[in-house]
């Protein structure tokens, strides 16, 4: 135990005496250097940090600059498709277009056939009898009252019959035209057989298909009447002319439809 203490005291000797021949001067401009290098060392880890968050957050931009680019990506693609579909409907609907404009050019020239036939059968009458016109894409026959009836009557007089059964052979050999038969008056009041001007022409009209449907065989079916009164004038009722032309049947005529109008359907 003894000894120990000896060589303990020998070590703390000797270092005091060590120490005492470092001068103060070194001692302190060590003590100087080492406070420098830890003041370097934190500014170092300071920066160290700065940059590692400076990292973290340009990695969360880019993370966000990638889901952005991802979620235009996708919305660039739903445009794309957005545009196709529209682009294909834009061409379904030129197509319908096409086709609607070929079917109105056929009812066109089917129409303009149709008053041409007219016009021929019907060529032996007089225009104060008879006229044949297009108006609002279909063939318009009108007789006048002088043509068909006596004053105030319905009954097919047989110049009037003969006039229908001309007309009743282009229908014949035509059957995809319909006809509609109207019945027009002037304003004056009517006595005697018929209640009124409406009873008469509708009468009229009514007299018209029997002689189309029952001596000339055009099949009902396509045949439709009506009575119009005194309302549907051509000319004013206030002179005698304009009365006579208004005393008038309409035979009006047109191509079937059928194509054109679920066309039209299809398309609205």
């Amino acid at each position: 135990m003894g000894k120990i203490l000896n060589y303990l005291l020998v070590i703390v000797v000797g270092t005091s005496l060590l120490a005492g021949c470092v001068p103060t001067r070194q001692l302190k401009a060590s003590q100087n250097a080492l406070q420098s290098v830890r003041s370097d060392s934190a500014m170092q880890a300071s920066k160290i940090a700065d940059l590692q968050q400076q990292i973290t957050d340009l990695n969360n931009k880019v993370s966000a600059l990638s889901n952005r680019a991802g979620q235009l990506s996708t919305d660039a693609a739903n445009k794309q498709s957005q545009l196709s579909q529209s682009q294909q409907e834009l061409a379904d609907q030129q197509k319908k277009l096409q086709h609607l404009q070929e079917l109105m050019d056929q009812q066109k020239k089917a129409t303009q056939e149709i008053r041409q036939k007219m016009s021929d059968a019907l060529v032996g009458f007089n225009s104060n009898e008879l006229t044949v016109s297009i108006k609002n894409g279909k063939v318009y026959v009108s007789l006048q009252e002088n043509l068909l009836f006596p004053s105030g009557s319905a009954v097919v007089n047989p110049k009037g019959k003969l006039a229908l059964g001309k007309l009743a052979d282009v229908l014949n050999v035509n059957p995809d035209i319909t006809v509609d038969i109207e019945g027009h008056t002037d304003s004056i009041p009517i006595h005697g057989r018929y209640m009124d001007n409406w009873d008469l022409s509708t009468a009229r009209a009514n007299s018209i298909v029997r002689v189309l449907t029952n001596d000339y065989k055009v099949d009902p079916v396509r045949v439709i009447a009506s009575g119009h009164s005194q309302y549907d004038p051509v000319q004013p009722n206030s002179t005698s002319e304009g009365r006579a032309l208004n005393r008038r049947t309409e035979i009006i005529l047109s191509p079937k439809l059928d194509e054109l109008y679920k066309l039209l359907e299809t398309g609205s």
